[in-house]
């Protein structure tokens, strides 16, 4: 179940990442995906520093998946140039 809050708060922290940063946006999907793996990756590694529960769950997903899209976004468009 943990992953599952994970990988959901880390698409939803995706998207809002692109939101806040559209420079850096890459369309909701392309968002979701990036906080996806960012979602899980954060999860697991500010899960445990974070403490238990639903509440770190969600943050240490959203905040992963955040940055995750936004080192993406950051890629992406250095490569375009």
């Amino acid at each position: 179940m943990e992953m599952i809050i994970q990988l959901v708060a880390g698409a939803v922290g995706g998207n809002a990442g692109g939101a806040a940063l559209k420079k850096y946006s890459m369309g909701p999907l392309g968002n979701s995906i990036a906080g996806l793996v960012g979602g899980f990756g954060g999860g697991a590694l500010l899960g445990g520093s974070m403490g238990e529960g639903v509440v770190s769950q969600i943050a240490s997903g959203g905040i992963g998946g955040a940055v995750v899209m936004v080192i993406a976004g950051v890629v992406k468009s250095m490569m375009a140039k």
